[in-house]
């Protein structure tokens, strides 16, 4: 697969897709394979089953990585991504502490025992010279320690430093924590964040935004405070802060949970970036206004939006100074707010709709730094990008109103490739929808100077236990996908449908 050549010396990526007998995952953390492997480090083994540990090993049978040693002790399969010595930083994600509408949240973050072998995996490779980093941004309003907690992290490096010698870093990149009363967020925390720094990469004309620069305009990101967005986008520059960590490893690997996206369709490996970044009030999320504004922020341009907008925009701008007054008032103001104008599972606004132009630019820019920049912040040439792999848990995975408040998916697979646009858009193409349709994967199969990807969706070969899906992602058929309900402001806009098939 020649993943230590970049992410660009091939025209086919290989993705393979492995299909579970149910959609469940192992109770025990650290969630310890339930059978002796050759090439397995320890002999600590889980006394139940663990098919999602199987499900990964069989994914990298399935890809043909070191073929010649499969079945034998010096099985290394990712050796050729992971080299003795390197700093491989692994994301999962993190997104959230708990589900936004529901107790459960298996469906909201990745789930451990899928991190485990990936884990083993990378150790394996390094054959006991270098380091691991698990780590992410998750919103800045969750809890980091009950993230970890859940997903059996804090056990696994205990595992790993009482019986490998052998540390695992756990790192919660965000710097700040806000604190949230009735959907307003009152206090901010401060955080330690990425112990080595951020660096700031500015992609100027690079920038997808770039486009846009005599456009007039604003941007709102992640905060109340739209001056420091858009401070970092206009007149020709197009900066981002990112954390240190993530930038400087040698690998980077991508452990996404496969689900459907309110801001851009769905989000696997190309959205997940958006948990490399040090400040995301750096990051556009949405323009505001309307489309006849020269906004994406909600499709019509009625009165009742207009006024629904003009009250919040000036509510955020009190918010910014932090007066007392407006935060007590927006706690009261904000549930009647919904009463009259609808709640924000019902109705699009904040750029929750296939309308949104600026999220998938803002996660293709940050897909370009991480593969191109330094630790200083400059660029690398085409050609010469971060060494990737990811693994999607797609076992219980999400779909309507993604990436908190939707429903579980009993999708039962596991998706794993070197190149995270080929592993995305046979995500896309897996739930249901069109890859061709999806800016944030189409954008990536036309000319740059720092491209992800090279070649067509031709160039996309799925193989698998599962006959449908063994074959070029153009040769499927609609019957062979799972029909992921999308998120309602992109009902109608992106699935795969039959009269269209022929268009790929």
């Amino acid at each position: 697969m020649q993943c230590d050549e970049g992410i660009l010396k091939k025209m086919t990526y290989p993705v393979a897709i492995q299909r579970l007998e149910a959609a469940s995952y192992p109770e025990v953390q650290p969630y310890h394979p339930h059978q002796a492997y050759p090439e397995y480090p320890t002999p600590t083994l889980l006394s139940s089953d663990n098919p999602v540990y199987e499900a990964v090993r069989d994914l990298f049978l399935r890809l043909g990585l070191d073929a010649g040693n499969a079945g034998s002790p010096e099985w290394n399969p990712l050796g050729s991504v992971v080299r003795p010595g390197d700093h491989v930083f692994i994301k999962p994600n993190m997104i959230a502490h708990k589900h936004t509408n529901s107790e459960a949240w298996i469906d909201v973050i990745t789930h451990g025992s899928v991190i485990r072998p990936v884990v083993d995996y990378v150790f394996i490779a390094l054959r006991g010279e270098g380091s691991i980093t698990i780590g992410d941004a998750p919103q800045t309003d969750s809890i980091f320690e009950k993230i970890i907690a859940h997903m059996g992290l804090p056990e696994l490096q205990a595992y790993y430093r009482e019986h490998l010698q052998f540390p695992v870093e756990l790192l919660d990149l965000r710097d700040e924590h806000w604190i949230e009363k009735d959907g307003i967020y009152v206090e901010t925390v401060k955080l330690q964040g990425d112990p080595r720094g951020g660096v700031s990469v500015d992609l100027g004309g690079l920038s997808h935004f770039a486009e846009f620069d005599d456009k007039n305009k604003t941007y709102y990101g992640a905060f109340y405070d739209t001056t420091e967005t858009n401070d970092h986008h206009r007149g020709g520059r197009h900066e981002y802060a990112i954390s240190k960590t993530p930038i400087d490893a040698d690998v980077f690997i991508g452990i996404p949970k496969l689900k459907t996206h309110k801001k851009c369709g769905l989000t696997v490996n190309l959205k997940g970036l958006v948990g490399i970044n040090a400040n995301k009030n750096w990051l556009p999320h949405y323009c505001i206004g309307s489309p006849a504004e020269g906004g994406d922020q909600f499709p019509g341009n009625g009165a009742k939006g207009k006024l629904e907008n003009s009250i919040v925009l000036w509510m955020k701008k009190h918010l910014v100074k932090g007066s007392r007054p407006a935060l007590f008032a927006a706690r009261k103001l904000k549930k009647l707010g919904y009463r009259v104008f609808g709640g924000t599972e019902k109705v699009v606004r904040s750029g929750n709709w296939h309308g949104n132009d600026t999220v998938w630019r803002m996660s293709v820019d940050l897909n370009r730094i991480l593969f191109y920049a330094n630790a200083d912040g400059t660029l690398r040439s085409a050609g010469s990008g971060k060494r990737f792999f990811s693994v999607v848990d797609g076992v219980v995975a999400m779909d309507g109103n993604g990436p908190v408040t939707g429903d579980p998916m009993d999708a039962a697979v596991l998706i794993a490739g070197d190149n995270p646009v080929a592993v995305d858009a046979v995500s896309a193409k897996l739930m249901g929808f069109d890859p061709a349709k999806l800016p944030i994967i189409h954008c990536n199969l036309g000319a740059h100077e720092l491209p992800l990807f090279t070649g067509g969706y031709e160039n996309i070969l799925t193989t698998s236990n599962h006959a449908p899906w063994h074959k070029g992602l153009h040769e499927w058929l609609p019957s062979d996908v799972l029909a992921f309900r999308p998120h309602f402001g992109w009902t109608g806009k992106i699935e795969w449908l039959p009269e269209t098939a022929e268009s790929d």
